[in-house]
């Protein structure tokens, strides 16, 4: 890891937010990011990440509903989340800085870029930010399902001990060649509840809040069409299971992007939507493209 890691707690209605902070023993006008997890993860999933950016300050909450932000009160949805994003920005005196959200915290950011515009420079979404391919008709568990599988039905499970979670990810395909003690970290993170009742601190209540949201509001059909700033999409050759192909697959992400010439489109074949983030392979590859949108932002 790179840099001075520390933590904060910084208010929101409902309660406060637990927020990740690596270089922040950096002067103020150092670059800096704000980093916007997935639907299931924590802002522990861009450790990785903070191991390649020596001189970049790097801010990343436990959204609403998840890591030690789970006991926030109060509704999420895109809007909400946010919402709180401003407030972090707000509270670490940033006033307008690139923002690289993974999966779900993709279309968080479009959502705060078409509501807080003044706070997001740039743009970068890390599989999601677009719309997936769901078939239509299908309520929110079926989405659930549809898109998260796996990750979804271990939310409603308990571990009896942390080696039985860490058991668990082990056999997860997406992680078959990217095992380390990062990721034993983070997952150890994950965890809540007494020993012989541990569960993972993301509630299966707040992902199928959050995905109703996604798929039926309005907030990020609003942010997409009205989508102005500079946005870089990078997508993931492989899927939630290390399947091929990811969650855009070629052909589609092609129509999702037509016309949108403020939207610049990169693939990495070899990376499953996990290791996009959470493998040094996947840190070191989204390394150099931060560097590239922070380098492009006026001083």
């Amino acid at each position: 890891m790179t840099g001075t890691y520390r933590t904060h707690l910084v208010g929101v209605d409902g309660g406060a937010l637990h927020v990740g902070e690596w270089g922040a023993e950096l002067p103020v006008d150092a670059p800096t990011a704000l980093l916007v997890h997935g639907v299931t993860a924590s802002h522990r999933s861009w450790t990785w990440l903070a191991g390649q950016l020596p001189g970049v300050r790097l801010i990343a909450p436990d959204l609403r509903g998840r890591g030690r932000s789970n006991s926030v009160r109060g509704p999420a949805g895109m809007a909400a989340h946010a919402d709180d994003l401003a407030r972090v920005l707000e509270a670490f005196g940033v006033d307008r800085t690139v923002v690289v959200g993974h999966s779900m915290g993709a279309f968080v950011t479009a959502v705060l870029g078409h509501r807080h515009p003044d706070r997001v420079a740039r743009q970068v979404f890390l599989d999601g930010g677009f719309p997936l391919d769901v078939p239509e008709g299908l309520d929110a568990d079926q989405v659930i399902a549809t898109v998260l599988g796996p990750t979804a039905e271990r939310l409603a499970m308990t571990f009896a001990s942390t080696e039985d979670y860490l058991a668990f990810w082990r056999r997860h395909p997406a992680f078959a060649s990217d095992w380390d003690a990062a990721l034993e970290d983070y997952f150890r993170y994950d965890l809540v509840g007494e020993a012989g009742a541990l569960r993972p601190s993301t509630t299966y209540a707040t992902t199928a809040e959050d995905t109703i949201d996604l798929h039926r509001g309005n907030a990020l059909v609003d942010a997409l069409a009205a989508l102005r700033l500079p946005t870089l999409l990078v997508t993931a050759g492989r899927g939630l299971l290390d399947e091929a192909p990811g969650l855009y697959a070629p052909e589609r992400t092609a129509a999702l992007l037509a016309g949108r010439d403020g939207v610049r489109h990169e693939h990495l074949a070899e990376l499953n939507h996990y290791t996009l983030v959470m493998s040094v392979p996947g840190a070191v590859a989204i390394a150099g493209r931060i560097e590239r949108e922070l380098a492009a932002v006026p001083a």
